[in-house]
């Protein structure tokens, strides 16, 4: 089987420089938002100490562990190089980073922006199943910086401090959620167009191989053509010109054999007359292979003619008949039923021993029906003759004439009881 040339058979999604960007932003924004807030926290610390009351022993505290938020933020910086998406070590991090943010929000509570980094990067930092908590440990911290600081003053605050917590917590599982099912949808989306690209291998792959299988079927159809036609042209050259000439010898063989001048003549006259139609028959066969007698006359005319002739040369009674209204067919449709009507009746002549002859031609609406009796010595169908099987004539290529045409041809007949043979074909009209 052919491969599409300069095709990857295992080509995979690759990430071009766009998508590239697009997802090293988020990763560049998580990375710098910790410092950043930790930034702001500190400014905002600075510029409401008076409002809080913070004193000498806050800003010691606060700036400890401000410098310990920026340790842990450069060890997290080294280690998450080789130890991308969630782990343990994230996981650490993440509860050391919210420790801290609870510690400096406990001093003042603008310093809370600085815990809010934790409702963006859980996902990144924490295992699934640890997600949860870490997102309690910023709601705590939030809630309480909501509330004006921590602890809480009275029982009253405390149970608006656990409402607050309980709604950032619900407000956080949500979007966590939402993060979640966008991610999966993202994952659908990458599987899928890594399934298309190798679906569009496939397809590549099998359009190259169509296109020599049908370079092939054409040339097996060619020839096939060119067997088919020469049995078409053996057929014709046997149901015209060596039924002639068959007719020529018989003919002459009586001459030979009769010591009546003029019987003789009559009969040299009518092997003069076959051998003339045999030569018109192969000088039309060579020009379209059509039938001498439909130059001239139309279907029923020219098998009523063929009937006569036939009658005259062999000496057997036969009679031809119409029925249904005639109209003009196909040509190919015409000269097929005449060849069938020609066959049979060399085979009655040759085979049968007939003494009666009978040509049916039927219009019968979208079908045509050729039927010819004899009252010969008849034969069993299933058994037929070695030779007409061998030779592709007779009954075989009058079925295969019949065929082509997608139609049909029957064989009724007994030992003794003569034959019928019936073609039934499409009453094709014909085309000017």
């Amino acid at each position: 089987m052919a491969d599409t040339e300069g095709v990857a058979p295992d080509a995979s999604p690759s990430i071009t420089e766009p998508q590239a960007a697009h997802h090293a932003q988020p990763r560049l924004l998580l990375r710098f938002s910790p410092p950043v807030l930790l930034g702001v926290s500190l400014v905002l610390a600075v510029a409401t100490s008076s409002l809080v009351g913070m004193d000498g022993a806050d800003w010691l505290a606060a700036g400890m562990l401000a410098v310990a938020a920026l340790v842990l933020q450069l060890w997290w910086d080294l280690v998450a190089r080789s130890r991308p998406g969630p782990s343990a070590a994230g996981a650490v991090y993440y509860a050391l980073r919210s420790a801290l943010a609870f510690g400096l929000a406990w001093i003042n509570p603008f310093c809370a922006f600085y815990a809010a980094v934790g409702c963006f990067d859980t996902e990144r930092l924490v295992p699934r199943r640890w997600v949860p908590l870490g997102l309690l440990a910023t709601a705590v911290t939030i809630a309480g910086a909501q509330i004006g600081g921590l602890p809480p003053d009275d029982l009253a605050s405390w149970v608006f401090y656990g409402v607050l917590v309980a709604t950032n917590m619900g407000i956080y599982l949500t979007v966590q959620q939402d993060a979640e099912k966008e991610e999966d949808r993202a994952k659908k989306r990458v599987a899928t167009i890594r399934e298309l690209e190798h679906t569009n291998v496939a397809l590549e792959r099998a359009l190259v191989e169509n296109a020599a299988l049908h370079d092939q079927l054409l040339l097996q159809a060619k020839e096939a053509g060119i067997a088919d036609e020469r049995r078409r042209l053996a057929a014709e050259i046997h149901d015209t010109v060596a039924q002639d000439l068959t007719g020529v010898i018989t003919q002459l063989q009586v001459v030979t054999d009769t010591q009546e001048q003029d019987k003789a003549r009559v009969h040299a006259e009518r092997a003069l007359q076959l051998a003339r139609h045999s030569l018109r028959e192969a000088r039309r066969a060579v020009a379209n292979l059509a039938p001498v007698a439909l130059a001239e006359d139309d279907l029923p005319e020219a098998l009523k003619k063929t009937v006569i002739r036939w009658s005259e040369r062999t000496g057997v009674h036969a009679e031809f008949t119409l029925t249904g209204s005639d109209k003009p067919l196909h040509e190919e449709v015409q000269a097929t039923l005449l060849r069938i009507a020609a066959e049979a009746l060399s085979n009655a002549a040759r085979h049968a021993k007939a003494t009666r002859v009978g040509v049916t031609l039927s219009y019968m609406g979208e079908e045509v029906v050729l039927d010819v009796r004899d009252d010969g010595h008849g034969f069993d169908p299933s058994a037929l003759p070695e030779r007409d099987t061998a030779s592709g004539f007779g009954l075989k290529g009058m079925r295969a004439r019949a065929v082509r045409l997608a139609g049909e041809l029957t064989v009724e007949s007994e030992p003794g009881l003569g034959t019928a043979v019936s073609a039934r074909v499409p009453s094709v009209p014909y085309e000017r």
